[in-house]
């Protein structure tokens, strides 16, 4: 199975396990399991750090390849057809960052993993 990570689900799994649910903690550990983080993650990651609305702990790029050796993280780029699903997505959610995760989710036929309950509203399972 496929799995997007939220931005937040990413930053907990790196640093703060406890925060993470049994349930999307055991299917991220699964190694059947693709763990996945889209560049609009990232991006949001480091807009939220350099506006000093986020502190990590490491630089992100040391995160990233951290989770990467450790989890078989992927990264999930952002291409013209997760950009052209946006309009399939009712306005639910106001954030650009999820529904463009949302969007990807569809596209690519992956499981969102997110304490986010405003996914809820759109047709893409939802682990936490």
């Amino acid at each position: 199975m496929k799995l997007l990570l939220d931005t937040h689900a990413f930053i907990w799994l790196d640093l703060a396990t406890k925060k993470i649910s049994e349930t999307a903690m055991v299917a991220c550990r699964n190694p059947d399991n693709e763990l996945y983080l889209s560049l609009v993650s990232a991006w949001e990651i480091q807009i939220k750090m350099q506006l000093k609305r986020l502190d990590l702990p490491a630089p992100l790029p040391d995160i990233i390849r951290t989770q990467q050796a450790d989890n078989g993280l992927q990264i999930l780029p952002i291409r013209l057809e997760h950009i052209y699903a946006l309009t399939k997505l009712d306005p639910h959610h106001n954030d650009p960052f999820d529904r463009l995760l949302i969007a990807q989710a569809m596209s690519e036929e992956m499981k969102l993993v997110s304490i986010d309950s405003a996914f809820a509203d759109y047709p893409v399972e939802v682990i936490w």
